[in-house]
């Protein structure tokens, strides 16, 4: 089955570009011009993977990201930003959205291209480790991404949910910031300290501080409880 390819973007050039040399590449490619028909040929197409630029008319893509993150359907969904917005707050603004990655423009088409495959292998590997998870109070779910705390649902973001499975699949293990960049946002993707340091410290509230632990200067490990 050929993967489905949303670009939402207020540049046509840029859309004829992008739908130009993924459709070379195989993929089933739509485009939209804004947020608000963004969302509707979301709903309408369900693609695999969404591409939103930040700054566009009438819905911009932080909010596009967000609202589509509210709807179920798209919870398993990649959804990328690729925007030339390159300030620090308005990258951590996209992940808080529920981004999976942030690229910035100008990027060559052909190492777009292998963004995206490299993140449409990554989900699969992910939806591949499909046993449920216990730890303690803590439930995990991978088919369907679920999270539970004494029977209460947890709502993650998928980086945040990403990040938690990879440290309860192999637990006392200690993965190191290396190791975790490269597992959840790729070799080919630059993310500074923070970022990571951002998404554990939201696990902990929303999980509760116990389940990680921090090994200083190398990196992070899931405790059996």
């Amino acid at each position: 089955m050929k993967p489905r390819i949303l670009f939402v973007d207020d540049e046509p050039d840029i859309l004829e570009i992008l739908k130009y040399n993924f459709e070379k590449e195989g993929y089933i490619v739509y485009t939209a011009n804004n947020g608000s028909e963004g969302l509707l040929k979301a709903k309408k197409h369900q693609p695999h993977l969404i591409i939103l630029d930040v700054m566009m008319p009438e819905i911009d893509g932080i909010e596009t990201c967000r609202l589509l993150r509210e709807i179920p359907e798209f919870a398993k969904t990649i959804i990328l930003f690729l925007t030339a917005r390159n300030e620090e707050y308005s990258e951590l603004a996209g992940f808080n959205a529920g981004a999976d990655d942030y690229v910035f423009k100008p990027i060559r088409p052909r190492t777009l291209i292998a963004r995206v495959k490299s993140l449409l292998k990554r989900q699969k590997n992910v939806e591949d480790t499909i046993q449920p998870l216990h730890f303690g109070d803590l439930f995990i779910n991978p088919e369907e991404r679920l999270v539970k705390i004494k029977n209460e649902t947890i709502k993650l973001p998928r980086k945040e949910f990403d990040l938690l499975l990879l440290l309860a699949s192999k637990p006392e293990k200690v993965f190191t910031r290396e190791k975790i960049f490269s597992k959840i946002w790729g070799d080919d993707v630059i993310v500074g300290d923070r970022t990571l340091d951002v998404h554990i410290r939201k696990l902990r509230k929303k999980i509760g501080k116990d389940y990680i632990r921090t090994s200083k200067g190398i990196g992070y490990s899931m405790r059996l409880l």
